[in-house]
């Protein structure tokens, strides 16, 4: 979300690219992906699950613990930073609501956290259309800028929605109405954030 954005709109960050922004790029990868990803291979390999995949809803809530205090402390950091965009803020509050949702309903059913990632992805999409975007926004390959329109943008997001449904779906991991309560955890939680922040 944070390279989109940065793409999209970057005088939110002040005019700030892809390439002089790797630190903080490279620190929510850190947080977000490389320390969660390491726990769940840590409690594999301690015998904490049996499985990498977590297809058991109940050996899922120590990741979702890890992974909803590392949001917080993200949100939290960021949000002293005057330097990150309130629009940035916004999309990370939305994920950590999402997060903590999905660990809720997670208590008495099973959903696809793919799902609320997408939902998510596609909430921040919508809100950035809405508030922080232009019409298009240029892409520069070669030196040759290439223009693409917001609208191409949201479209290409939706598929990529139903691509991971339906993954999901052909790999037997959920049900329909698992992908379905995910996506609106998603962007449920990405207009709440918004309602909040905004």
């Amino acid at each position: 979300m944070l390279v989109l954005l940065m793409v999209v709109n970057p005088y939110l960050f002040g005019g700030a690219t892809i390439n002089n922004s790797g630190v903080l790029i490279l620190t929510l990868f850190l947080f977000t992906v490389m320390i969660p990803g390491v726990s769940v291979l840590m409690m594999r390999a301690l015998g904490m699950v049996d499985s990498i995949e977590l297809k058991d809803r109940q050996e899922r809530i120590g990741p979702y613990i890890i992974t909803g205090i590392l949001y917080l402390w993200i949100f939290r950091t960021l949000l002293d930073n005057p330097q990150i965009p309130d629009a940035f803020k916004i999309f990370v509050l939305g994920s950590t609501i999402g997060l903590f949702l999905a660990f809720f309903v997670n208590l008495f059913s099973k959903i696809s956290m793919h799902a609320v990632g997408m939902g998510g992805l596609l909430g921040m999409v919508l809100i950035t259309m809405l508030r922080y975007s232009f019409a298009d926004f240029s892409l520069n390959f070669d030196g040759q800028p290439f223009q693409v329109n917001m609208s191409t943008l949201f479209i290409g997001v939706i598929i990529a929605c139903g691509v991971v449904g339906t993954a999901r779906l052909l790999l037997g991991a959920h049900h329909p109405r698992d992908l379905y309560g995910g996506f609106i955890v998603g962007l449920g939680a990405q207009f709440l954030a918004l309602t909040i922040m905004g």
